[in-house]
């Protein structure tokens, strides 16, 4: 097995812990912020998606799928397209909203059909080259992956906790 199916499998764990919850929600419900600094299951989705979007387009060397694929146009947010989500105010986070569960859901598996597809045609080798040298130490191809993984993991159960918040499952 290659070191990079393990990222593969736990990046699919955390995509059905998003369905999951989604799916027990109805779109309001799934929007719904409960306190101003905990943010919506939508939020949650769209925000994994989007980072994973950027972080594997960024190692692949391609656009982002947000603005080649159309998803900025599709979701309409009153936000720029560079927005920095990581760092969104609750009122920043307040605007992503979707009149439909299935745009997040769609948004989410195209992010990750990136990630896994870029996962499995990575020699794993490349994984130890240093890609960004604005930190220290600087950060390796892996750390980058593994950081984006491990937010959208976080992130899954923090969808989970924001579900029973709201309707109280």
């Amino acid at each position: 097995m290659k070191i990079t199916q393990l990222s593969i499998d736990t990046l699919e764990r955390a995509q059905e812990r998003f369905e999951e919850t989604l799916d027990q929600m109805n779109v309001n419900e799934a929007n719904t912020m409960p306190q101003p600094l905990i943010k919506s299951v939508t939020w949650l989705i769209w925000h994994t998606a989007r980072e994973l979007d950027y972080q594997i387009s960024e190692l692949n060397r391609t656009d982002p799928l947000w603005l080649s694929a159309g998803w900025s146009e599709r979701f309409a947010l009153d936000l720029p397209d560079d927005t920095e989500d990581w760092c969104h105010t609750p009122e920043e986070a307040a605007k992503v909203v979707v009149k439909d569960k299935q745009l997040l859901i769609d948004y989410l598996h195209a992010s990750i059909a990136l990630t896994n597809k870029y996962l499995e045609t990575l020699e794993e080798d490349k994984l130890s080259e240093i890609i960004d040298e604005n930190w220290t130490p600087p950060v390796t191809r892996q750390v980058r992956i593994v950081s984006a993984i491990d937010d959208a993991v976080m992130h899954s159960g923090q969808a989970v906790y924001t579900r029973r918040l709201v309707i109280g499952k």
